[in-house]
């Protein structure tokens, strides 16, 4: 079952690298034989996403590497700091765009043509299409690299969104003589900047939590905690934390028991738990239990 999740991801963001690659040269080439500011500024911009799609391949591909010395939990933070350098790029393509927008309401309106209205409308079918993908991947795998490049698709269905109107409204302008819509791709441009702001923003902040061991949803931890008082040998629970390292999560478990116990008794009793834990959340990879004494008298937990 790991290994088929670990395969999907990989293929969701190799196929989603030849698509930004196949992408970029289409734009640029288009932005440059119709004079298109608007599919030059969108190639540029599929350029950045073309070193976010290498950095998420890269981080999949080392997140999957076994635990060893150096890396006793494992590798799955490289998704995370994948993520995070994603989010710097889109930050990056959000100052961009919105201060090329801004710049060309101050500037003469451009020529636009049909061809490149057809281009845009290509990126962004591709792109939605891309991201329908790539999220549905993302959220089986649950990996943070391929979360975060069908983010990076979804920043890029706001730009092609945004040249499609900027495009088709300056058609549309120049057939009816509406001089104001010449300006209507500058516009888009701002608030695609302001969604794509938002969007790097949201993937920045949940990549810094991992990163800082935030703990994971309190839905998570009230699950493991009724799953550890169904398990009637243990007689209190002293502390439930858990974390996640990029696709999978580690659980910390302080219980106790009675203090008359074997060592032998308390080994299966910690068996049995990281078998319920692990049997109900297949995203736990590793359960650490820590086994406190407990008396009938016992008035405090011990941490």
């Amino acid at each position: 079952m790991v290994a088929v999740r670990n395969h999907s991801g990989l293929l969701a963001i190799w196929i989603s690298l030849v698509s930004n690659i196949i992408l970029t040269v289409v734009k640029l080439a288009a932005g440059l034989l119709l004079a298109s500011p608007v599919l030059l500024a969108d190639g540029v911009h599929n350029a950045g996403d073309i070193i976010a799609s290498g950095a998420a391949l890269t981080s999949s591909l080392v997140s999957q590497k076994p635990a060893d010395e150096d890396h006793p939990y494992g590798h799955g933070k490289a998704e995370v700091v994948a993520s995070a350098f994603v989010a710097v790029i889109l930050v990056l393509a959000a100052f961009w765009i919105g201060a090329q927008s801004v710049r060309s309401l101050f500037e003469p309106p451009g020529q636009e043509s049909w061809l490149a209205l057809w281009a845009a409308v290509l990126s962004l079918v591709w792109k939605q299409a891309l991201y329908i993908y790539t999220i549905r991947v993302g959220h089986a795998t649950k990996s943070k690299s391929v979360l975060a490049t069908a983010l990076d698709h979804l920043a890029d269905v706001y730009a092609s969104l945004a040249a499609v109107i900027g495009i088709g409204l300056g058609l549309l302008g120049h057939h009816f003589g509406w001089w104001w819509a010449a300006y209507g791709d500058p516009v888009a441009g701002i608030i695609v900047s302001l969604l794509v702001l938002k969007l790097a923003y949201e993937m920045g902040r949940d990549a810094v939590d991992i990163l800082m061991e935030h703990n994971v949803a309190f839905e998570k931890i009230s699950r493991y905690e009724d799953l550890i008082s169904g398990q009637t040998e243990i007689k209190r629970i002293d502390r439930v934390r858990a974390r996640e390292h990029g696709h999978y999560i580690t659980v910390d478990v302080r219980v106790g028991i009675p203090g008359e116990y074997t060592i032998q008794q308390g080994h299966d009793i910690s068996r049995e738990l990281k078998k319920r834990i692990m049997e109900d959340d297949l995203d736990v990879v590793e359960v650490m239990v820590h086994l406190n004494p407990w008396y009938v008298d016992d008035t405090q937990r011990d941490n």
